[in-house]
């Protein structure tokens, strides 16, 4: 739950830039190696979501792009490309709080870190703080669209 917690604050950061609200942060020997929230509108980069972003700070702190001893924590069921960076980084167990019906790869559209056709399979464990993690999203995008319908009026 701690680490979840540091994952929303990233989250928090991300919403406060007009972000989508997603965080995630990494643990490796009780510590946190790599943290990042969504950046893909100030970095005008779509693969700027905060597992990649999280990922890469990780494997630069190890040295290694094997991620072979760490946790991974995000508020938000990860999606195909990141779920693809979770199994190439070699990253042994996956929290996430929300299931993304539209995007997620993790139990929603399909599992793609389960796949048994991969030769790396992190373990998966949802769910956590789904509630908090749901409704900052659910916020951000109500009010993405009563400003929208504000402007139009």
């Amino acid at each position: 739950m701690r680490y979840m917690q540091y994952a929303i604050r990233e989250a928090q950061r991300a919403q406060e830039a007009g972000e989508v609200p997603v965080g995630c942060v990494i643990i490796y020997d009780g510590q946190i190696i790599g943290k990042a929230h969504n950046q893909r509108e100030m970095l005008q980069d779509p693969t700027a979501h905060a597992e990649v972003l999280a990922i890469t700070q990780a494997a630069n702190k190890l040295g290694s792009w094997r991620l072979e001893e760490t946790k991974l924590f995000v508020t938000l069921e990860p999606c195909a490309m990141c779920s693809g960076a979770i199994i190439l980084a070699r990253v042994p167990e996956v929290y996430f709080g929300a299931y993304d019906p539209k995007a997620g790869t993790c139990g929603s559209l399909m599992n793609l870190l389960e796949d048994t056709r991969f030769n790396h399979r992190p373990q998966v464990f949802p769910g956590l703080l789904a509630e908090e993690c749901g409704a900052m999203l659910t916020e951000f995008f109500r009010s993405i669209r009563r400003k929208s319908q504000q402007d139009y009026c």
